[in-house]
């Protein structure tokens, strides 16, 4: 009540222990352990992670994995923002995404993974980003209600395959137009094909006008990979 964050937090720690050894309360540990990383969190993130580690551990042991999944989100939310670490990031939403997948929580899962995916591109881990899009992409293609933001995902994932191979890139986008077939007609298919030609021809020119365009008409997919496209130019010379 009176803020003082790190000796709250010291103090929740302590119950969390005392929970732990004297009582064997897994619940009322795990509470506490909770409470002291919401009070740390303020004052020293990496003494938070540690809690919410632990939060997560008793949750596991007790076979709730959808608590166990929250506090992991929680964590990879405070490398996000307190103690930036992408690849800290990447760990913890894909051990979420996993609980979540074990406990049917589809939908939750699916929302880890897309962070997932986004930081490993940003990490240039490529291939680990094109096998987690094509997994939201396609299981978002199986189902009606979804099926308009697979083409969004199927998009990123050709970014990516764009900075691994050209041929690779065309593969893989006839399979989502085999998988998804109104992906053929998107705005974003026509772009990866106009970069496609643009690589083949090495005409930086052309991309540089091919990304106006499609960025002139709608900015609805944070295109990271290529709002800043001097990578992009350079990987036309290497092609």
């Amino acid at each position: 009540m009176d803020k003082m964050w790190k000796e709250a937090g010291d103090a929740f720690l302590k119950a969390a222990e005392f929970y732990g050894s004297q009582t064997d309360s897994k619940h009322d540990s795990a509470s506490q352990y909770a409470e002291a990383a919401n009070c740390y969190r303020k004052v020293n993130p990496q003494l938070a992670v540690e809690c919410l580690l632990k939060t997560s551990e008793i949750y596991t042991d007790m076979g709730r994995f959808t608590m166990a999944a929250k506090n992991h989100v929680s964590i990879a939310e405070l490398y996000e923002s307190d103690c930036p670490d992408k690849a800290q990031c990447v760990a913890h939403y894909q051990k979420a995404a996993d609980y979540y997948k074990g406990e049917e929580s589809k939908s939750s899962a699916m929302k880890c993974l897309i962070k997932v995916a986004e930081y490993s591109a940003d990490l240039e881990q490529y291939r680990k980003a094109i096998s987690v899009f094509e997994e939201i992409a396609f299981f978002e293609a199986d189902h009606a209600t979804l099926k308009y933001a697979a083409k969004n995902h199927f998009f990123q994932a050709l970014l990516c395959h764009l900075c691994i191979d050209r041929l690779d890139t065309q593969n893989a986008l006839k399979r989502y137009e085999d998988a998804a077939p109104s992906f053929a007609d998107s705005r974003e298919a026509k772009l990866i094909k106009d970069i496609l030609l643009c690589l083949e021809e090495q005409n930086v020119d052309a991309f540089t006008d091919a990304v106006a365009n499609f960025n002139k008409v709608s900015r609805s997919v944070e295109n990271r990979y290529f709002q800043n496209h001097a990578n992009f130019k350079q990987k036309i010379s290497v092609f």
